[in-house]
């Protein structure tokens, strides 16, 4: 019985951690001025911090759900918003949470934010010169010539700030995350 109320409780959390990640993206949308088109939003921070309080796989599962929500219901670009949020917050969450899991120390936690930084990066430009070429049409040279002045500096940035919030915030976060579950 205790187990089922475990599940509830955590279900319920992880869906509160996908309410909030839809609010914030709705709330906050800062234009990247090199490339307007690419937009700044905080919405990955509550999916960090359910992959580092909850691990990689309750991460992967929000990051599916707000992917879902916020490609074809907030207006994040459809299929094409979807696999690229999708790859991105996925891929964090995969690393990171792996690496905090084993040692959840301080040290360990930045050691796991830098790694997902990069991992973000460097799966978005593989995701960019694959996937934006044939979802829009984008000639792959175009692309190309995209990676170091704006795709690479702009997901740095993204996963930057939101993995420095992540770590701002999370011990106070987490405090309640892990109550009562």
């Amino acid at each position: 019985m205790n187990n089922n109320r475990f599940n509830t409780v955590k279900i319920a959390k992880l869906a509160m951690m996908v309410a909030i990640s839809c609010v914030l993206v709705l709330l906050i949308r800062i234009p990247y001025p090199p490339a307007p088109f690419l937009e700044y939003d905080p919405a990955d921070v509550p999916i960090y911090i359910t992959t580092f309080a909850f691990g990689p796989v309750s991460g992967l599962v929000v990051t599916l759900i707000v992917s879902l929500i916020q490609a074809f219901a907030l207006g994040g670009n459809g299929v094409y918003g979807f696999i690229m949020h999708f790859f991105a917050t996925g891929i964090f969450a995969l690393i990171a949470g792996g690496l905090y899991r084993h040692k959840k120390s301080k040290k360990e936690a930045i050691i796991a934010l830098v790694v997902g930084v990069i991992a973000i990066t460097a799966v978005m430009c593989i995701a960019n010169i694959i996937i934006t070429p044939l979802f829009l049409g984008t000639p792959r040279d175009a692309v190309l010539a995209m990676l170091i002045p704006i795709i690479i500096p702009f997901n740095l940035l993204k996963a930057g700030i939101n993995a420095l919030i992540t770590f701002l915030v999370y011990k106070r976060i987490s405090k309640f995350l892990h109550k009562g579950a």
